[in-house]
């Protein structure tokens, strides 16, 4: 069995959601404490054991290629200062993956994406992971170990209110053991009454060469948008596919109050300031 090494990180989106501070940086550029959000990413990626990154770009997002290069100036500058933990840090960042960029000119959905990438991905497994969602643990690791088992796609799933199911692709499927669903049907924003469960897509997949060929032929919704979600509802009508419940904390950093979540989370943990801002919280309470 050919193993999952490569990994496609969709980046080329405006963030409108949060201008002004998008106008002139990505929002996967966006910091949670001290690290953009993108890299709290492909580390998850790099601790699954992907090593080949494709991160899809676009206009105004040089600064993510730039973030994983290397700064030789500025690590002469941590060198005469004898910040050695910082230079560490910073010379580490380059070396975490091997990177490949390619620019998508058309934003027409995260499936349009994907496909950007086809030309390296044929004939091999590979996962998908947003730019802009943050999961606490080994989720992607146990969803390698799961495509492993059965040879099969896999998407990360997570429950979320009812209420709330119109924002997401649902999930439906039968269930395998306590963390594990064979998908029977797959709803883009349904409708609450639609809503087949509350299962939501989060976009982690890992999936297959027949999957690719699947998103190719998928139809493109109204507004020219191709949507992963829409292959993988058309993918399980003749093959097989996984949804798995992830235990880990999911960050929805695509949102404001998402970002301001995980920010406090990770605040929370970080060794330099988790003392004071815990303090710091006490008093707003």
């Amino acid at each position: 069995m050919t193993k999952v090494t490569t990994a496609v990180i969709p980046a080329a989106g405006f963030g409108t959601r949060f201008l002004p501070a998008t106008k002139a940086q990505p929002k996967e550029m966006l910091t949670v404490v001290d690290k953009p959000v993108i890299q709290y990413v492909v580390e998850e990626a790099v601790a699954a054991g992907i090593t080949d990154i494709i991160i899809i770009t676009g206009q105004s997002k040089r600064a993510i290629e730039d973030h994983f290069d290397r700064n030789f100036e500025l690590e002469a500058l941590l060198r005469e200062k004898k910040k050695k933990n910082a230079l560490k840090e910073v010379k580490n960042i380059s070396n975490l993956a091997n990177f490949i960029y390619i620019r998508q000119k058309e934003q027409l959905g995260d499936g349009h994406a994907v496909l950007e990438a086809k030309s390296l991905l044929r004939g091999r497994p590979f996962a998908v992971l947003s730019g802009d969602d943050i999961i606490e643990g080994s989720e992607l690791k146990e969803m390698i170990t799961t495509y492993n088992e059965f040879s099969a796609p896999v998407v990360a799933v997570t429950r979320v209110p009812k209420l709330n199911v119109q924002r997401y692709g649902i999930i439906d499927g039968i269930k395998i053991r306590h963390n594990l669903y064979q998908l029977t049907k797959v709803v883009e924003k349904p409708s609450v009454k639609k809503a087949p469960s509350n299962l939501a897509i989060i976009f982690r997949y890992i999936v297959t060469p027949e999957f690719l060929t699947v998103l190719e032929r998928t139809p493109r919704r109204h507004g020219h948008e191709l949507r992963m979600a829409d292959a993988m509802a058309r993918y399980i009508t003749y093959h097989p596919a996984y949804g798995y419940l992830t235990t880990g904390t999911w960050h929805d950093c695509g949102s404001k109050l998402g970002l301001l979540k995980a920010s406090v989370t990770y605040g929370l943990k970080h060794s330099e300031i988790k003392r004071d801002f815990k303090n710091y919280l006490k008093t707003l309470s």
